[in-house]
């Protein structure tokens, strides 16, 4: 393709514009994409969000990173906005009435009270005799009335809060039907309805997405196909030909769904089907994963792999002069200790609870858990619940660390593991922590889960146990302290780890833009 000049003033292969809906930093997979498209010539903006203050933009080597603040009026459902007379019909209406009734109501019964005890104490201030009488009988009946109105005030109140909470599950015997009409009515277009917030993220991102004019647009996951494909024929319709690449990060009818609600599933994938159409090319994440995309969406071929694999462990001159955290250090223990590390996003589906349970059973063996929020609820109820075990000051919660020094950071560990539960998705990848420790030499502890335990067992790398198993993960916890080397010598087959590397994916995805551009001039130069 013909050399261009872009927007950032430089000559390049063409201008890249990637989609992710989070901020950024943590997605280690997103990051690498845009460091190394922008290292192999292509002019990149990465467009993130942030949701709550305003944007901000960095560099991350040649790329521009720029977050885009997110507003989501439409996320709230229609039962929030509304009241609904089925499902809590003594509710009050969604809004400021409820707490106005129950301070209003309390309000009435300070007065009460009030009056009540000025009768007794200074009953001259209070008027006439005349006027005392008929304040007694009037408090007579107030009092009573006061109490049964506050009553009243408060259950209405906790039916507000009832049908606030049904409304966000959405996981009644309505809300169901209400789903499967609209599926039958709208197809893949019920997306509109059941999941409106789909539209926060085009109205986010398009006018910025059009401003770039780019000519590659690579939508990240689910959420971002969709912005991508209105872009793209957009552009297209203004005589733009724009090429768009789907990267698809999971089998999305197989994820457990990111909110409590019954909309949330056939919603996004009604979305997806919809928009999977109009991707040029679709890359994913394994084999498995690939298989799954190409039947369940037609794709005329099959989606590209580029693996979650880390960086080279090879020490880049930046990190040479600014040396990473001590994972050790950071835990407050010496070289000796046993240490188990889990690292990457928590959940109880990843199993961290059952590291936590096999905690006391496994004497003077530490664990850390590096996770992008230490301070999170979640993290902070696994630690007491590790204090309520007795093995609270064994257990540790560190921060991510730049994705460049991911390897080395985790390489102070004696144990990689990764108990995740039995998911869809969870069977059919390798996810990035198994790459992440394999690079770190670490002996690895994984669940059954199908295709990770099936490339454990066979290059010998570590142990498996049975997922939700808590005696099974402690016995193979143990086996593996019992003898490392054995497992780490796996290590040393050749070529094992050479195309493990984020290098070699990277030169796919290259490959990848490069044919898709080269596919458009042709076009353009028929047409």
């Amino acid at each position: 393709m013909e050399t261009q000049e872009l927007g950032m003033g430089r000559p390049g292969k063409g201008r890249v514009v990637m989609l992710v809906d989070n901020k950024v930093e943590g997605d280690s997979r997103v990051q690498k994409a845009a460091e190394s498209m922008a290292a192999a010539g292509w002019d990149v903006t990465l467009l993130g969000l942030v949701r709550s203050g305003s944007g901000r933009s960095w560099k991350l080597g040649d790329a521009e990173v720029r977050l885009l603040p997110l507003k989501t009026p439409l996320a709230k459902r229609h039962a929030e906005r509304h009241r609904s007379l089925l499902r809590r019909p003594l509710a009050y209406p969604p809004g400021p009435l409820a707490a106005y009734r129950r301070q209003w109501a309390k309000a009435w019964r300070a007065d009460v009270a009030t009056r009540r005890a000025a009768l007794k104490v200074a009953p001259q201030a209070v008027g006439t005799p005349a006027f005392r009488r008929s304040e007694q009988t009037r408090l007579a009946l107030a009092g009573p009335t006061s109490k049964v109105m506050q009553r009243w005030v408060e259950f209405r109140s906790r039916q507000a809060t009832e049908a606030q909470k049904a409304g966000r599950r959405l996981q009644g015997p309505l809300d169901r039907a209400f789903t499967a009409a609209w599926k039958a009515a709208k197809g893949k277009r019920a997306w509109r309805r059941l999941e409106p917030a789909l539209w926060d993220y085009e109205l986010t991102y398009g006018k910025e997405i059009d401003a770039l004019k780019p000519d590659l647009i690579h939508a990240n996951d689910f959420r971002m196909l969709g912005v991508g494909a209105r872009a793209a024929v957009r552009a297209r319709a203004a005589g733009r030909q724009v090429k768009l690449v789907w990267d698809a990060h999971e089998f999305l009818p197989g994820v457990r769904p990111w909110e409590d609600n019954a909309h949330w599933i056939p919603g996004n994938t009604a979305h997806e089907s919809e928009y999977a159409p109009f991707a040029d090319a679709v890359v994913t994440v394994s084999e498995g994963l690939a298989d799954l995309l190409r039947e369940r969406h037609s794709l005329a071929g099959q989606p590209s792999v580029v693996l979650n694999a880390p960086d080279r462990p090879v020490e880049r001159q930046e990190d040479a002069a600014t040396p990473g955290p001590d994972l050790r250090e950071l835990c407050g223990i010496g070289p000796d200790v046993p240490l188990v590390v889990y690292s990457g996003s928590p959940g109880p589906q990843r199993g961290l609870g059952d590291m936590v349970e096999a905690l006391p059973h496994l004497d003077g063996v530490h664990m850390a858990l590096v996770v992008p929020s230490p301070a999170a609820a979640y993290i902070r109820s696994l630690l007491a619940r590790a204090e309520e075990l007795g093995a609270g000051g064994r257990l540790h919660a560190v921060p991510y660390v730049p994705h460049g020094q991911v390897v080395a950071f985790l390489s102070a560990a004696d144990v990689g593991c990764i108990p995740i539960h039995h998911w869809p998705n969870h069977e059919i990848a390798l996810i990035t922590k198994f790459f992440e420790y394999s690079h770190a030499r670490l002996p690895l502890v994984v669940s059954d889960v199908k295709t990770m335990s099936e490339v454990t067992r066979s290059t010998g790398q570590g142990e498996v146990c049975v997922a939700e198993d808590v005696p099974d993960l402690v016995r193979a916890i143990k086996q593996v302290l019992s003898d490392p080397e054995r497992y780490r010598a796996a290590y040393d087959k050749p070529g094992l780890l050479d195309t493990w590397t984020w290098e070699a994916q990277a030169e796919v995805l290259d490959e990848l833009y490069t044919n898709l551009l080269s596919d458009r001039e042709r076009a353009e130069d028929g047409r």
